[in-house]
């Protein structure tokens, strides 16, 4: 994969974060409903994780760490 520059991973990080936030109130939304499924909520409890160490990843390549 190219390298990609600052402002591809910060639209990249844009676009995760909003997708981070719908799986949010779809857990919500199943975990409020009467007769919720639990596996579902287990799938999107599993994809939300997998986006945030995406997200995290991506931040480590903007902010590397600096050894002062």
């Amino acid at each position: 994969m190219a390298r990609l520059d600052d402002r591809d991973i910060r639209e990249e990080l844009a676009k995760l974060r909003a997708e981070h936030r719908e799986l949010d109130h779809e857990i919500a939304l199943f975990e409020a409903a009467a007769h919720a499924d639990q596996l579902m909520i287990k799938r999107l409890k599993k994809k939300k994780l997998q986006i945030k160490d995406q997200i995290t990843a991506l931040e480590d390549r903007l902010l590397p760490d600096i050894i002062a």
